[in-house]
């Protein structure tokens, strides 16, 4: 009888895991938002959203800045996002909004899932094409994260300004329905990965980030929802902008 040969046994340094460590992290903080919906704390559910926005913007350029890369590490990076992107903020609309709409509410989150889970399958085929070449100074469409944001501007405005009438719940449906299909547009939007700066503003970026956070952590509702409506604003924009040619190609 032939006997098995055992493998050696391969020792990973455990700083080589730490963005997949990361991308984990970040699906558990987007599972425990949808569990804080379900118990009406949409406040700390949004914070959760967030800090999955910020490691989902980390774990990528870790990977990267420590070589540790991998086709695992891509795959579940692409299901976090479709997690806590795509179904965490369609569930908080639900349980936060339209559990009167039941029907109609629940067709406008499954639209909304289905356009995410379609741009980073898009997004994934794109990045693993070499037939395609596109402008690196843009993506295709709205980005999930950015798209989560986008999804939850009514709730910001809610929670900004809570004795004001509340928006009726058939414009919240066509809303999610219109950032969904916004994800899956061609409409380019602006990639902050082609975005450079003269040496001499650096310090004036750095103070304006300063300033973000600082509204951010002060005045959290009326900060998002400036940005989100800068970044619709932005995205006519860059629409413009995408028709000139780049400069630097």
């Amino acid at each position: 009888m032939n006997k098995k040969v055992k493998k050696p046994k391969v020792e990973l340094p455990i700083i080589q895991l730490l963005p997949n460590l990361m991308t984990i992290a970040a699906i558990c903080a987007g599972l425990t938002a949808i569990r804080f919906g379900f118990q009406g704390a949409f406040s700390l559910a949004v914070l959760l959203i967030l800090i999955a926005g910020v490691l989902d913007g980390l774990d990528g350029r870790v990977a990267r800045l420590l070589k540790s890369e991998s086709e695992f590490g891509a795959e579940l990076d692409s299901l976090a996002d479709f997690l806590n992107f795509g179904v965490a903020p369609a569930f908080l609309m639900y349980l936060w909004a339209l559990q009167d709409m039941r029907s109609a509410g629940w067709i406008s989150v499954l639209i909304f899932a289905a356009c995410s889970v379609i741009r980073l399958a898009r997004f994934n085929v794109g990045n693993k094409s070499d037939s395609t070449v596109e402008d690196m100074r843009f993506f295709t469409g709205v980005p999930s994260p950015a798209g989560s944001l986008l999804v939850l501007l009514p709730m910001f405005i809610s929670l900004q300004w809570p004795e004001a009438p509340l928006i009726p719940d058939s414009l919240i449906i066509v809303y999610i329905i219109f950032v969904g299909l916004l994800l899956i547009s061609r409409i380019p939007t602006w990639s902050l990965k082609a975005m450079t700066i003269y040496g001499d503003n650096v310090k004036f970026l750095f103070v304006g980030f300063v300033i973000v956070i600082s509204a951010l952590l002060t005045y959290p509702w009326i900060t998002l929802i400036v940005v989100d409506l800068v970044y619709l604003v932005g995205i006519i924009w860059t629409w413009r902008a995408s028709k000139k040619p780049d400069k630097h190609t």
